[in-house]
């Protein structure tokens, strides 16, 4: 678990993170969301095979699990063979769970390059209009 704020990840800047995934185990990253309209992106590979991934919506750390919203349902990459992509718009604030999964592997654990970036939108104040 290596739990996040935006901040933190607007302190990533360009470089990349890496997590070790053990054969039939899984990890998350949680990030903890306090203002909407947001975006989180993020941009992942695996070595040396597939990983699954899947992003959950938890209203607070007191929301049972069962009652997190799945954003994005588990799907397996083949992020060994391309890099994947994607992003989530932060509707509510709460936590947004990014999970990388490998309990499906029994024998083979898996290295998770990955990059994460948040951008708040652009908002027209009109003040170049003449």
């Amino acid at each position: 678990k290596l739990p996040l704020t935006v901040e933190e990840i607007l302190d990533f800047g360009e470089s990349n993170r890496e997590l070790f995934i053990k054969s039939s185990t899984y990890s998350i990253i949680p990030i903890t969301v306090t203002e909407m309209g947001l975006t989180i992106s993020w941009i992942f590979s695996s070595d040396p095979k597939s990983i699954s991934f899947s992003v959950v919506y938890q209203e607070s750390e007191d929301t049972p699990l069962d009652q997190c919203k799945v954003l994005i349902p588990m799907t397996r990459c083949n992020s060994h063979k391309e890099t994947i992509r994607g992003q989530v718009k932060v509707r509510n604030s709460g936590i947004y769970t990014l999970i990388f999964d490998n309990t499906f592997s029994r024998f083979i654990s898996k290295r998770v390059f990955y990059h994460l970036a948040v951008e708040r939108p652009v908002i027209y104040d009109g003040s170049d209009f003449p």
